[in-house]
């Protein structure tokens, strides 16, 4: 390279800072500036109200879509001590979570992101007995945070407006938003919360989730379209269960956490994965791969006690799988920066030795279905 004939010098060189970097290169933040962006906005000012929950602090959290574009989210919490750092500083929702929160979609960036991406932005802190208020334009103060008054118990409710200058849409889609917090509520069995929406004419359109007895073995019951839920699951043509639901719990110290699997087989159709880290849905990972390896060696050590034809070596675990994979981990390990894949090595020992050992024993308690089940795992099953 000619140094005399480049143009480019440390006098060319842009450092850009706080909000104005966010609002410069948006889809460094929230993945892009589509739709997939925009609802990824309600879920990081979302998750921190869920975290309440999830935490103890709080009972539920209240989902709005305004008529005006807005969303409202608001829980009944102790109330943000510090609301004005929570929206202006990027690093205020940085540190450990834990297995008992909700794990980022993308960098842990929080609301602040949200506040920079919004045409406006208000927050409103009910704590000790009093109410405070602060309103933003785009990721700057417009008013100091304001005592307004007494307050009648406590929470938190942050309302904000995208930029539609920043995104191609500001529109939301109640039923993509419904589907993300559907998998919330059923992967922790403590959340409660609701969404609404007043954008119709015609009326309010509004569901809860709460699952008390849910987790994974719910999730696969509605995933093949015979749950309760909402009336809304992904499978509602799915062909019928040939297996019970075999589904358990453990927590296992070598991979810091603890899993939860659920998994049956259908008459028929292609295998149906779905895979969790921290409540955050996965593409891939130590995670899935330890299950699909403990299918296959139960499958394998029953048929071979059974004297039956055994699946072949890293063949596929059954044409007809539904299964739900969700683990919580003090530190989750997320590759690349969409964090969709799972990294943390130890947790595919872990999830394929208990796969094994849950999944054989149940084998040998149900000896046709298991019969049934090897069948299908075989070339040419059915």
């Amino acid at each position: 390279m000619n140094l005399d004939t480049n143009p480019y010098d440390g006098i060319r060189i842009e450092v850009l800072e706080g909000w104005e970097a966010v609002r410069k290169r948006p889809g460094m933040y929230i993945g892009s500036t589509g739709e997939r962006g925009l609802h990824h906005t309600v879920f990081e000012v979302a998750d921190r109200a869920v975290n309440e929950v999830l935490a103890g602090r709080a009972g539920r959290v209240d989902i709005t879509l305004l008529p005006d574009g807005g969303v409202r989210v608001a829980d009944d919490g102790p109330g943000e001590a510090d609301p004005e750092a929570l929206l202006t500083r990027m690093d205020s929702a940085a540190g450990p979570r834990g297995r008992h929160s909700v794990a980022p979609h993308g960098a842990d960036v929080g609301p602040f992101v949200v506040n920079a991406l919004s045409s406006r932005m208000t927050a409103e802190v009910r704590r000790g007995g009093v109410r405070r208020e602060q309103e933003y334009a785009r990721g700057a103060a417009l008013t100091p945070l304001t005592d307004t008054g007494p307050a009648t118990g406590s929470g938190t409710v942050i309302t904000f407006w995208p930029d539609a200058g920043i995104f191609e849409t500001t529109r939301f889609s109640f039923d993509a938003l419904a589907d993300r917090f559907r998998e919330l509520a059923l992967l922790n069995r403590d959340l409660d919360v609701s969404l609404t929406d007043e954008r119709h004419p015609d009326g309010v359109r509004s569901v809860r989730f709460r699952f008390p007895g849910g987790g994974a073995r719910e999730f696969v019951a509605l995933l093949d379209g015979d749950g309760e839920g909402d009336g809304e699951g992904e499978g509602e043509h799915a062909a019928p269960a040939v297996t019970d639901t075999v589904g358990f719990e453990a927590e296992d110290p070598r991979m810091a956490g603890t899993l939860e699997v659920a998994l049956r087989w259908r008459d028929g159709g292609e295998e149906r994965v779905r895979g969790f880290a921290n409540s955050h849905p996965t593409t891939g990972g130590s995670h899935e791969t330890g299950l699909r390896e403990g299918v296959a060696a139960a499958l394998d050590a029953y048929a071979r006690r059974r004297l039956l034809p055994a699946p072949p070596v890293g063949g596929p675990v059954g044409a007809g799988l539904t299964a739900v994979v969700s683990v919580k981990l003090d530190d989750p390990e997320f590759e690349g920066s969409t964090r969709s894949v799972l990294g943390n090595a130890a947790v595919r020992g872990c999830v394929a030795e208990a796969v094994r050992e849950h999944l054989g024993a149940w084998l040998e308690e149900h000896p046709e279905q298991a019969a049934a089940v090897v069948g299908r795992a075989r070339p040419g099953g059915a």
